[in-house]
């Protein structure tokens, strides 16, 4: 009898040639399809899809603008009104630097600025939310407002923020077999001043970076049919890729999950709302009420910037914009090392989870031209228990505390030209793709092993494909 490691063994072996070699192996440039631009700076995450027609185009600055916005507190004439009273920071661009990644404190004394900390309380809703803290919500607010009465009347006394949050490390050490050394770390996040009382046992935190946000748009019109089928064909090479539940306000349903990091957002309008109400405390008609506990009574007694803060006419144009991001193009295809790197990647089955083709469905009446369009964001889309090394013990929906959605990693290498910071993962521990895969674990654990095995010369190989992606 053949043993159920050397059967997988036989299986990735012929990984190139099997189900998972799709047919971006005619090799093309055009990660988005026709959503592809060519180009390298600081704006490769945040310019528009090449097609768009005039009407388009104007929606399109718009919703830029509504991103690119500073908000404040009433009456100040310095931005929109409506900010707080408890956030985290004031203006989407902030954490989502040029339409990339968010980044890590600069040093133990500086708080987090563009990532957040998500808390619970004792489990799960009947729908499979994450219950809010009594006292804190579903997000620490680590910034507060200046007191201010229901008549405009400054009271002189802060609404406090919630908490203090910053960072450091616990380093370890990685030796492959050939004897080069990699130093990895682990934040260990520290919480000092809870102004609303201590965290009991039943509490539970994730710490979360800001992600890249082109190409969401051809996430959201992937059909579920199309994703299944996938996840069929992963079962048989030991992996178990699953579409998680979410919630959907404004469906009043479950539908299936596509954003976050554990794809627990079912479209980019309610995670823009989501983000909105959470990240900066902006209402909308979907959530029009501000993040005020009722302990928090300083909160509650600010007046709102307007009712609703984000009107749904910029609200529809900050959806927009996002969906017509365009994707940049690969870079290298011909080079030698970004074929050999190719090769290496696929015969460590990273393709299996790291796919490199997905398809749209035939039909967007909302955005045309986001149909029937084959791209390559090297993602399934879907959870996968990544073990110990990577958990975060927060449950969300059908995701479990080692569960996370596969990151794309189309635009991987522009990252540092884009925000001058490199950081990988959920909580931005890795510096390197090197140290991100080094992490791996649970279903990844197969390919991890595989990887350590090459030599310095592939292991460079295989981080050049990556970062030409």
């Amino acid at each position: 009898m053949i043993s159920k490691f050397f059967y997988k063994i036989l299986l990735f072996s012929f990984i190139p040639l099997a189900m998972f070699a799709t047919a971006e192996d005619s090799e093309s440039i055009k990660s988005g399809g026709d959503f592809s631009l060519k180009i390298i700076n600081e704006e490769s995450f945040s310019e528009p899809a090449p097609f768009l027609n005039y009407k388009q185009r104007q929606i399109f600055m718009r919703g830029r603008s509504h991103f690119n916005q500073i908000w404040v507190q009433m009456p100040s004439l310095k931005g929109d009104w409506g900010l707080g009273p408890t956030f985290i920071t004031d203006k989407c661009s902030s954490c989502h630097v040029k339409g990339g990644k968010g980044f890590l404190p600069s040093n133990r004394n500086e708080q987090l600025k563009s990532m957040i900390v998500k808390i619970s309380h004792d489990g799960l809703d009947k729908a499979g939310r994450p219950i809010p803290h009594p006292n804190y919500g579903t997000q620490f607010q680590n910034q507060g407002l200046m007191g201010q009465d229901r008549d405009g009347t400054f009271l002189g006394d802060r609404v406090p923020q919630e908490v203090d949050l910053y960072i450091d490390w616990e380093y370890s050490d990685f030796t492959y077999p050939d004897g080069q050394n990699v130093v990895l770390k682990k934040p260990k996040l520290i919480i000092e001043n809870l102004m609303f009382g201590k965290l009991d046992e039943k509490t539970k935190l994730s710490l979360r970076m800001a992600q890249p946000i082109f190409g969401l748009g051809l996430f959201e019109a992937v059909s579920d049919e199309f994703l299944l089928k996938i996840s069929e064909e992963q079962k048989k090479f030991g992996v178990n890729g699953r579409i998680n539940k979410s919630w959907s306000d404004i469906e009043n349903k479950i539908k299936s999950g596509r954003f976050s990091w554990k794809s627990s957002q079912p479209s980019i309008k309610q995670q823009i709302a989501i983000a909105f109400h959470g990240d900066m405390g902006i209402t909308s008609s979907l959530y029009n009420e501000d993040n005020c506990p009722p302990i928090q009574k300083l909160c509650d007694a600010q007046p709102p910037g307007n009712n609703p803060e984000l009107i749904d006419s910029n609200w529809k144009e900050v959806t927009f914009w996002t969906r017509a991001l365009a994707v940049p193009e690969k870079r290298n295809v011909n080079d030698k090392k970004y074929i050999q790197g190719k090769k290496l990647f696929f015969n460590a089955g990273c393709n299996v989870c790291h796919r490199d083709s997905l398809q749209t469905i035939d039909k967007t009446p909302e955005f045309p031209q986001l149909a029937n369009q084959v791209f390559h964001p090297y993602t399934d889309l879907m959870i996968h228990d990544m073990g110990q090394g990577l958990a975060d013990n927060f449950p969300e929906f059908d995701a479990s505390g080692t569960d996370w959605r596969t990151p794309p990693l189309w635009g991987i290498g522009l990252s540092k030209i884009v925000t001058g910071k490199v950081n990988f993962l959920h909580d931005g521990r890795a510096e390197t793709i090197e140290e991100a895969i080094l992490w791996h674990g649970g279903e990844a654990k197969f390919s991890k092993d595989i990887y350590i095995k090459f030599s310095k010369d592939e292991r460079e190989k295989l981080f050049f494909f990556i970062n030409s992606l």
